[in-house]
This record gives structure tokens, C-alpha cells and sequence, in this order.
């Protein structure tokens, strides 16, 4: 047992990994940057989502669960959010394009389980994100989307 486990505001042991996390949303939002080439996808146009339909925001899906987020990342690519509400803490991101979606999650395998939508997606522990998925819609995805053995619960 850790030095901090038990005492009153630390930081659960799932959210330790916030600086990980961090890293991993701004080296795939560079990546998905990167690979876009020079045009400007930055708009409703160019997001990857429905056609006229924006993307939803941190904001806008942090308001459906109850949450004022606290912005974390904010880029061009993804922007991240963490939030705090009786069901629990989680981290929101939403992204500008899906091949920036696809590279947050080809780096991020590690962050199991998460919630996973229309260029978003929302990250804690199984129980919260059980929850959470009642508000959201989402698919939860329970492994490493990568491998044969990934489950999804749709």
C-alpha cells in the first residue's frame, strides 16, 4: 500500500495517470495533425463526423452528465477535459477528425476500459463509465482495440 492510499482527497490510483495520458493525447494529436497534410479539416466539413452535423464538445458532453469540465489539453486536433460528479471521475476528449480519433487510440491501448463515440471518447473505471454510457450513448470498449480478442459492449 502506498504512503497516500486512504487518506482523505488524494488522487485514486486509476487517475495517477494523468501525465501519461497528457503525453499520449498530444503526441496523437500531432500524429493525426502531422498526417492531414495541409489542408485546413479544422471545420464541421472536414471533422469526420456526420455529414452537417458538428462534433460534440467536451462542454456539451460534460453538460449531459453534469459536469463543468476542466479543461486539460486544448488543441486543434483534441481537446481533453476532466471532470468530478457523484458517479465518479473521468477524462473527456473529442477530436477534430477521425484519423485523429484513430491515432489517440492506436497510442493509447493502456487506458482500458473507455467509452468510445462519434469523435470522442471518455475514460475512468468500468463502473463510472457504466454510467456515464446511459447519458452518452458509446460503445464501451473493455481491451486493446487492436487485437482479435477486443470486446465491445454496444
Amino acid at each position: 500500500m502506498g504512503p497516500n492510499r486512504g487518506r482523505k482527497g488524494c488522487v485514486p490510483p486509476h487517475m495517477t495517470t494523468f501525465p501519461r495520458l497528457a503525453a499520449v493525447v498530444l503526441l496523437a494529436g500531432l500524429a493525426a495533425a502531422c498526417s492531414q497534410g495541409s489542408g485546413s479539416g479544422g471545420g464541421p466539413a472536414g471533422a469526420g463526423g456526420r455529414a452537417g452535423a458538428a462534433p460534440p464538445s467536451v462542454e456539451q458532453l460534460a453538460a449531459k452528465v453534469g459536469c463543468k469540465p476542466r479543461i486539460q489539453v486544448d488543441a486543434a486536433e483534441l481537446r481533453t477535459g476532466y471532470c468530478r460528479t457523484p458517479d465518479g471521475e473521468f477524462f473527456v476528449t473529442t477530436f477534430a477528425s477521425q484519423a485523429g480519433k484513430d491515432a489517440w487510440m492506436d497510442a493509447a491501448p493502456e487506458y482500458n476500459p473507455h467509452l468510445v463515440g462519434n469523435l470522442w471518447t471518455v475514460l475512468s473505471g468500468r463502473q463510472v463509465l457504466d454510467l456515464l454510457r446511459e447519458r452518452l450513448g458509446g460503445d464501451l470498449h473493455l481491451t486493446d482495440h487492436r487485437t482479435k480478442r477486443m470486446k465491445v459492449v454496444g
